[in-house]
């Protein structure tokens, strides 16, 4: 299943590796440009054609239900999606979040167009394709650059390289090599709540939460004013290990008190919020956009 992305990406010289248009290039196209891969493909289908940073959660709906009706069938191993990198760590979390796959349902992506002189989407292609039919292979992952990344840990870490994605201290589940997999940890394990997937794909709107950032001089404005405007939630990307600069505490204290949801994540690259015993609001063990999609989630009850 395609949603464009740079992977589908175009630019008007083949020497230009960020000045293109993402989403341009169709399934059908991408799929013509890997030699072998139409002989394990049952089927392919354009679910959006969107740049990653434009996603929203009407196409997260639209895909998920293509991804249950594709997973419901008896003669498909497996899943590829492909994905601009930009928010493709929050897809995968979300499809993680609301789905049940015993078999993998794997994202992969480019960070160069398909018109580059050396692109990269077609060998990422190939590796989600090994790992999809790889025996005992279940769960939401992503792979790019021959690594396979857990939905619950992948995070972009770099704007340009080809190796842009990292787990973190958790580590990679695994490394394709030459189309076989080498295998370091268990694969995901989803446990959605009961039901989420059903109320997600029939509400007819769905709870608004936003993030907000603890920083040197953070005050309490940006969160008085969401609160004003009706906001369901809201994430705090705090300092260190889930500190938050005292304005913007208490402005998030008196919307807590007024029944705005407040969800604490930390602004590290690694590690997660260990709690204390006077700790105002939650932690999240996640960053602070994956904590936003698990508050929406959440909310919808």
């Amino acid at each position: 299943m395609a949603t464009g992305g740079t992977i589908a990406g175009r630019a008007a010289s083949a020497g230009d590796n960020i000045g293109y248009t993402a989403g341009q290039v169709g399934v059908e196209e991408l799929l013509d440009a890997v030699p072998g891969l139409r002989d394990v493909v049952a089927g392919a289908e354009q679910v959006a054609q969107v740049d990653s940073k434009d996603m929203s959660f009407e196409v997260w709906r639209a895909l998920a239900l293509r991804c249950a009706h594709w997973l419901g069938r008896d003669d498909i191993a497996g899943l590829v999606i492909t994905h601009g990198t930009d928010t493709l760590e929050e897809t995968a979390f979300f499809l993680q979040a609301v789905l049940s796959p015993a078999k993998p349902v794997v994202l992969t992506c480019a960070m160069r167009p398909a018109t580059a002189m050396a692109p990269d989407g077609p060998q990422n292609m190939l590796d989600a394709a090994a790992v999809a039919l790889h025996p005992g292979a279940q769960g939401v992952t992503a792979v790019c650059a021959g690594v396979i990344h857990s939905a619950a840990d992948v995070a972009k870490r770099h704007t340009y390289r080809l190796d842009a994605f990292s787990s973190g201290d958790a580590g990679a589940v695994g490394y394709v090599e030459e189309g076989r997999v080498r295998q370091l940890r268990a694969w995901p394990v989803p446990r959605p709540a009961p039901g989420v997937l059903e109320r997600f794909v029939a509400a007819t709107s769905l709870p608004r939460v936003e993030i907000v950032t603890s920083h040197a001089g953070a005050g309490g404005a940006l969160v008085n004013a969401l609160v004003q405007q009706g906001v369901d939630g809201l994430v705090v990307a705090a300092t260190g290990n889930g500190t938050v600069h005292r304005d913007l505490e208490a402005a998030l204290l008196n919307a807590q008190a007024a029944g705005t949801k407040i969800v604490r994540t930390s602004r590290c690259a690694e590690g997660v919020v260990l709690a204390r015993g006077d700790d105002r609001f939650p932690a999240a063990a996640m960053s602070a956009a994956k904590a936003r999609i698990a508050l929406v989630l959440e909310l919808l009850g």
